[in-house]
């Protein structure tokens, strides 16, 4: 049953019989009222980014000395950074341990809570603590504040108030103060959790500056993501070996080059010397140029046909090494040979796309 009347429209008591008679009207009505809504919509959304990219900006202008010292503790740290926080701020608390963790700060993030009822346990003399609060009058926070002062360790606070009991307790208190939450009501955490996040990630790539981190350093800390596959994935560890390595002798007929290729599906054969060496590659790509040619493929042999030696990797080079030797040269495929110029594997541009080096 619907009401009596809606703003856009003239409602009678309504029947199930006459349902189909009223769902015009209300949709209608709605569509109307969601098109009222959009431009609103829009405009709310782009107020508040305004509102936080002014927060930032003023932020900017407070990263000094303070900034200085805080970095430098960290920097000089024994143990391991401990973030805390509760509610929004420790939300950001949890982002900001795991961008420092995987910057190359070791950190992990305490609920404040939690650390009252033995998770203190976790905190070492060695380690420095980075609390996290607006107010910086947390009562959870607060709470630890002795316990933190009577262990020696170092704090770090992150607050909007300077002159708060958190802020005050801190060896150096990062200014994290905004002028208005981009909430129009002004309460929720949305301008100075924003603000927050910034000056973690501030300090997270200060620190990885600081300490030389490479790209390398971040592969190992990111094993199963695109750029770890990059930077730790070897040639050995996708190559075609053993069994798997099409290869043929010199002076083998170029129909039973063929064969060896179809059996070992990876569109190319290795052909050695008598001794075991690299004597040459053929590829799918020299079976084109071949019948080009118009060469008999049932009367040649695989020595004529050939490309000579050809380009090869080393079974512990980088993936990504042998990815590039390709697309320097063209190819799309690698014969692996050992110190002694002996094929070990091969590999072709399918094997490192599955591997997702590409």
């Amino acid at each position: 049953m619907f009401p009596g009347n809606i703003s856009c429209g003239r409602w009678s008591e309504v029947s199930e019989s006459g349902f189909a008679v009223i769902i015009p009207a209300f949709s209608a009505w709605h569509r109307e009222s969601v098109m009222f809504q959009s431009s609103e919509l829009i405009q709310s959304a782009q107020r508040t980014i305004r509102l936080e990219i002014e927060a930032i900006e003023a932020v900017l202008a407070r990263i000094n000395g303070d900034f200085v010292k805080a970095c430098e503790l960290l920097l000089a740290c024994k143990g391991r950074v401990v973030v805390v926080g509760m509610g929004k701020s420790g939300h950001v608390g949890n982002k900001i341990a795991a961008t420092l963790a995987s910057t190359g700060t070791p950190a992990f993030f305490v609920h404040p809570a939690e650390a009252s009822h033995g998770d203190m346990g976790m905190i070492t003399r060695d380690d420095v603590v980075i609390a996290l609060s607006n107010s910086g009058s947390t009562a959870e926070i607060v709470t630890l504040l002795p316990l933190i002062k009577r262990l020696g360790i170092t704090l770090i606070s992150m607050t909007g108030n300077p002159d708060s009991p958190l802020a005050k307790a801190a060896e150096v208190n990062l200014d994290a103060r905004v002028a208005q939450e981009a909430c129009p009501l002004n309460l929720a955490p949305t301008s100075s959790t924003t603000v927050s996040l910034v000056l973690g990630d501030a300090l997270a790539i200060a620190l990885l500056e600081a300490r030389g981190f490479t790209a390398e350093d971040f592969a190992f800390s990111h094993p199963g993501g695109a750029l770890g596959r990059r930077l730790l994935l070897k040639v050995e560890n996708v190559m075609h070996s053993g069994e798997r390595l099409p290869l043929v002798q010199r002076g083998t007929s170029l129909r039973d080059a063929l064969l060896e290729m179809t059996n070992k599906g990876l569109g190319m054969t290795v052909i050695v010397e008598g001794d075991g060496t690299l004597a040459g590659i053929f590829t799918d790509g020299d079976l084109r140029r071949t019948l080009d040619k118009g060469i008999d493929v049932r009367q040649a042999s695989i020595d004529t046909v050939m490309t000579v030696h050809g380009k090869t990797a080393r079974a512990e080079m980088l993936a990504a090494e042998a990815l590039k030797i390709m697309e320097d040269h063209k190819i799309n495929a690698l014969v692996v040979v050992d110190s002694e110029d002996k094929p070990v594997g091969a590999l072709n541009m399918h094997d490192l796309l599955r591997a997702g080096v590409m």
